[in-house]
């Protein structure tokens, strides 16, 4: 299990081999609202996981807090492993029942959730990126690692690794008489 400074070396500071320095990580939380989400979705996803029903209330103010002021909800109990990058906070909606692999960047607009059919969780791979305004919808969905999808996706079905995906859209033009 990751502590908190391995989430903020990975996420925060960005640089493997940079010396960790808590002032660096709350100066870059301060400065940036990219990294203020993620510094206190970290926070609140550590309390979330522990045994204390006081740390979980807790985590789930600071994560309603979070939504309010970003509109990103990352649902407490999503486990979502080091390298998560919000690209825009802005309409980002993550299911609880999905598991995140290393180094997930997500953009603007985009939801994975749950179609409730069952309990199966949603597993995306290490390395993987979602373009914005995309939709990741279903139960038991596997996307591999290395995978791109493109902006304006839409998946309802498995993703194999090493791939890009894209939904094909048609633009259709009627005259008018």
């Amino acid at each position: 299990m990751y502590t908190l400074k391995d989430y903020f070396q990975a996420e925060i500071i960005k640089k493997p081999n940079k010396k960790f320095s808590w002032l660096t990580v709350v100066r870059r939380a301060l400065r940036s609202r990219r990294y203020n989400f993620l510094f206190w979705f970290r926070i609140a996803d550590k309390l979330y996981n522990s045994d204390s029903s006081f740390k979980k209330s807790i985590a789930r103010k600071i994560n309603k807090r979070l939504m309010n002021r970003y509109s990103v909800e990352i649902m407490l109990g999503a486990k979502i492993d080091l390298g998560l990058s919000v690209g825009h906070a802005c309409g980002v909606v993550v299911t609880s029942n999905v598991r995140i692999g290393k180094n997930f960047t997500i953009l603007q607009n985009s939801t994975v959730g749950s179609d409730g059919k069952c309990d199966e969780p949603i597993i995306i791979g290490n390395n993987v990126s979602i373009g914005a305004n995309s939709c990741i919808i279903g139960t038991g969905i596997t996307i591999g690692d290395n995978v791109k999808l493109g902006a304006m996706s839409f998946v309802n079905k498995d993703i194999p690794s090493n791939s890009t995906y894209i939904t094909k859209k048609q633009n259709v033009i009627i005259p008018c008489d």
